[in-house]
């Protein structure tokens, strides 16, 4: 079943003032001998934020209500720009072209999907990434930046890199990207609870938002 999504961004300036991160699925079980079995339930994090605390004002409500509205609640997702991590690098760090590893060329395969890779030593963990901001990416072949719409194109729906003919990376190339994305979302709620009464006493509404794996 293909999932009902709208190419919308949620409002920077909200997204910028939330709170939330990563979560996983950790299953421990406690022997009798007081030792510990761990076991992950989920093989990927799934993100999960509460946008309500970067409502600083009533137009930043509003804008949050009509967003929400316009997504029918649960039922559209959209996209969401994690304020810590939506970069191919460090958040402070300038975009370059060899970030990330996306595929090893073998002279045949032209599509390559965009991935970010955290940790490197005891247990990397490897992230698809779906929603590239698609002006943003730049792409190196063996460590030399290709033009995108000259040698290939990315689908910013997808995001898959497609080499066009001519330029598919040979056998054993690194192919390598830099990029800025977001994630895909969902509000976690079919209500918003608004007052303006406690909103001018200085309490937020709770604006609950779920990563979705497309």
């Amino acid at each position: 079943m293909v999932q009902a999504f709208h190419e919308a961004l949620f409002p920077l300036a909200v997204a910028f003032g939330a709170t939330g991160g990563p979560e996983r699925r950790t299953e421990i079980i406690v022997l009798g001998s007081g030792h510990e079995e761990r076991n992950s339930r989920w093989a990927d994090s799934r993100r999960r934020y509460d946008a309500g605390a970067g409502i600083r004002s009533l137009d930043d409500l509003y804008a949050v209500t009509a967003f929400f509205e316009e997504r029918r609640g649960r039922l559209y997702g959209f996209r969401y720009r994690d304020p810590v991590d939506h970069r191919s690098g460090a958040p402070g760090a300038e975009l370059h072209p060899t970030d990330q590893r996306i595929g090893i060329g073998d002279g045949a395969t032209a599509g390559f999907q965009l991935v970010k890779t955290y940790g490197s030593v005891h247990a990397p963990w490897t992230r698809t990434i779906a929603k590239p901001v698609g002006e943003s990416v730049r792409v190196a072949v063996a460590g030399a930046e290709v033009t995108a719409g000259v040698a290939f194109t990315v689908d910013a729906g997808t995001g898959l890199v497609t080499f066009y003919p001519g330029y598919v990376p040979a056998v054993g190339q690194a192919v390598t990207a830099g990029f800025r994305f977001d994630v895909p979302v969902r509000f976690d709620t079919d209500r918003l609870e608004v007052s303006l009464t406690a909103f001018s006493a200085g309490s937020l509404p709770s604006v609950p938002i779920v990563e979705i794996r497309l």
